[in-house]
């Protein structure tokens, strides 16, 4: 019991502003430290103990806090329990126990009002005229809805290469290829000319799939604004140079300052369409930028929490993508439930030896933009990449999946670079390169099965690699 009271549960350890922050001092009722006898007095005042709530609340780093007023209403009414003639001890504890909750859930409540009440005081918003949007797919689309949904004289601006679907967008305001059932905002404009499109633009969303985006920023480098700020929304490496988004837009661009932020985090296009709650990560180096991007993007279903480890949330969205088409195949081959645990347990742990090897916080990739992400990915029917290893797992041929797909699975492309990154950093991933092999058809997912179970067998040490050489 006492390590339990040390630290918080590991679903709070998020790599986004903690949502429970609150200074030490909270005047939480705790629970009683025994459950006195029948005989007992009619009425108790339990002992101060260690109430497990009132630490994980208290043991937050964060300096957000309810304001002084509230804290001083709180000290003033200190909270005791009184049990009923008719309670037996156990229907006591019980009470006590509810009370405690309830008292936590509404100094949240009170919190989460209060900043909001003090971080709602940005015009942002009301300064932004114009948003270019890069690609016209399904999370380039529901991005543009989203964001012109925040405001109705907004203008956003999708970049696209297709004429007849700038004809759809414009004229019947659908994307008829990705949302043909859903009805775009009306201050959406698409258009193929990079200059009108990029003209006075505020934010940047680029959403062209990694492996097209050096080419395609190359061909508008000379209409894009020095100080436009981009925010990425797309996840991979490039194959031959094994870099990531941040690198490859101030390549591209010929601008080492250009702004920069990564979006990612557990998000399919249909749902974020849908306008079902979701939360996301914005990371940047710049604080101010990333504020303001949560600015531009956070609503009432879609929570923004901010992050300056561009590393990790960028690599941990590109080998989730990997990972996944890992566990489409344990789908597709009828592996049962205990393999997809254990090889999506085994894959969470290379990615993390990776990005951690490359400079990441540990915390990045067991947060909201990496384990977050991989479970969205890995688990729910939704994903491209997923699909591929089902589809791969039950006999089909690569060439075939992806010729019948809409849309790019990047974990197909970024597996090759994945390896070639491990080797790089003397990071053995068998996971990860058993996808890679089944991918370029040097392995069947059978063989690699059998091969990932006779690997050596080792204690289980979170931090300690296998000690085995992978080809």
């Amino acid at each position: 019991m006492a390590a339990l009271l040390e630290a918080p549960p590991p679903f709070l350890n998020c790599n986004h502003l903690p949502f429970l922050s609150f200074k030490t001092s909270l005047g939480l009722q705790n629970f009683p430290s025994k459950i006195p006898p029948p005989t007992s007095l009619l009425t108790f005042t339990p002992t101060p103990a260690p109430c497990f709530l009132s630490t994980v609340i208290s043991s937050s780093t964060s300096s957000l806090s309810i304001s002084e007023e509230e804290e001083e209403e709180e000290n003033e009414a200190p909270h005791s329990t009184a049990v009923a003639v008719t309670n037996t001890p156990d229907e006591g504890s019980q009470q006590d126990r509810r009370k405690v909750v309830q008292i936590a859930w509404e100094k949240l409540v009170r919190w989460s009002r209060s900043w909001r009440s003090k971080s709602n005081k940005t015009d942002l918003l009301e300064r932004t005229n114009k948003v270019v949007v890069l690609g016209g797919g399904s999370f380039g689309t529901a991005m543009a809805a989203h964001v012109a949904n925040r405001k109705s004289n907004l203008e956003v601006h999708m970049l696209l290469r297709d004429p007849s679907l700038c004809l759809s967008i414009n004229e019947n305001h659908c994307n008829c290829k990705y949302f043909p059932e859903h009805r775009l905002p009306d201050n959406i404009i698409a258009t193929t000319d990079a200059k009108a499109a990029l003209l006075d633009a505020d934010y940047c969303l680029h959403a062209v799939p990694v492996q097209f985006s050096s080419s395609f920023l190359e061909g508008i480098a000379e209409y894009v604004d020095p100080g436009l700020p981009f925010i990425s929304l797309s996840k991979g490496l490039e194959l031959n140079t094994l870099r990531m988004m941040s690198q490859i837009i101030p390549k591209a661009l010929k601008n080492p300052r250009q702004p920069f932020v990564a979006l990612s985090g557990p998000s399919f296009a249909l749902e974020l369409m849908n306008k079902l709650p979701t939360a996301m990560v914005v990371a940047s180096k710049d604080k101010k930028l990333a504020f303001a991007a949560q600015q531009l993007l956070a609503s009432s279903h879609l929570r923004i929490s901010t992050s300056r480890d561009v590393t990790g949330v960028e690599i941990a969205g590109a080998l989730k993508n990997v990972l996944a088409i890992a566990a489409g195949i344990v789908e597709g081959m009828n592996l049962g439930n205990n393999s997809m645990a254990a090889l999506v347990a085994q894959g969470c742990s290379e990615i993390r030896w990776l990005a951690t090897k490359m400079g990441a916080k540990p915390a990045t990739v067991t947060g909201l933009s990496g384990i977050g992400d991989i479970m969205l990915t890995c688990f729910v029917s939704l994903s491209r990449n997923r699909t591929v290893g089902v589809r791969l797992g039950s006999g089909e041929k690569l060439d075939d999946i992806l010729s019948s797909m809409n849309q790019v699975a990047e974990g197909v492309s970024t597996a090759g670079a994945v390896i070639a990154l491990a080797q790089k950093y003397n990071v053995k991933v068998p996971v990860l390169t058993a996808v890679a092999r089944i991918i370029d058809n040097e392995l069947t997912p059978n063989k690699a099965v059998l091969e990932l179970m006779s690997l050596p067998q080792g204690y289980n040490v979170p931090e300690t690699q296998l000690d085995i050489e992978v080809d």
